[in-house]
């Protein structure tokens, strides 16, 4: 069952980030270059920024999953530069170092967290939490500050004239991330009416929502908890699972 579980994530990551990359090289040979400041609609703009937004989430994980700096610097780099073409990429490469031994309900936990992490004491002394709650929470507001603005400024966002090429190919990429953190949400929540709330917003909000999730998490936490407890299962759904299972 986990390794059918696995496979089925790797072929769903693996067409994800292929047909990201199709859609990428398509939009380049049939709209040119997107660094043109005419494409550059708010709309578009304030969706570059949601896009971003969720890349720093996604690269916080990236940061604290290597184990080198320049490892992380490197995929970080890659994932501003390329999106959720390195996401699928990251994705994929964590489950191929699944082992078939791992049991099937610790497998999303040996995605997300760092081997060893839970014996890491160095994570205690830095005030990782208490710089995420701070740091998501201000990403949060610019979010919300650029909506309201956008909004403001070009009116609603549902009209066919901004369906532009670049437009399309952004949202895509937007999206396609946007699945990934919903994949973590589904994992943290113990129920998936919980989740399929969450996920609803994060595809109607994006990054906003995405800011708000972490900030709850964040402070559910102490000050001195590791970093790692953000994207480890919740407490009753491992308790759930293990009682289920024996």
């Amino acid at each position: 069952m986990a390794i059918s579980t696995v496979g089925v994530a790797k072929a769903v990551f693996s067409l994800l980030g292929c047909s990201m990359l199709v859609f990428l090289i398509y939009t380049i040979i049939t709209d040119g270059s997107p660094f043109r400041s005419e494409i550059f609609t708010p709309w578009l703009v304030a969706t570059v920024i949601d896009f971003y937004i969720n890349v720093i989430a996604i690269s916080v994980w990236v940061a604290h999953k290597e184990y080198s700096v320049i490892g992380a610097i490197i995929w970080i780099v890659l994932l501003i530069c390329l999106g959720s073409v390195t996401t699928c990429t990251y994705v994929v490469l964590q489950l191929c170092n699944i082992s078939s031994r791992d049991p099937a309900q610790y497998l999303m936990y040996n995605v997300l967290v760092q081997h060893g992490a839970e014996n890491d004491t160095t994570e205690r002394k830095c005030p990782c939490i208490v710089i995420g709650r701070i740091a998501f929470g201000i990403l949060g507001c610019i979010m919300l500050a650029t909506l309201v603005y956008t909004l403001s400024i070009d009116g609603l966002p549902f009209r066919k004239e901004l369906a532009t090429p670049w437009m399309v190919v952004t949202l895509i990429d937007f999206y396609i991330n946007v699945s990934v953190i919903s994949t973590w949400v589904s994992y943290k929540e113990t129920n998936w009416l919980s989740a399929l709330i969450w996920i609803v917003f994060f595809i109607c909000l994006g990054s906003l929502t995405t800011c708000v999730y972490i900030v709850i998490q964040l402070f559910k936490l102490s000050s001195e908890d590791p970093l790692y407890h953000v994207y480890a299962e919740s407490p009753r759904k491992q308790v759930r699972r293990t009682s289920s299972s024996s």
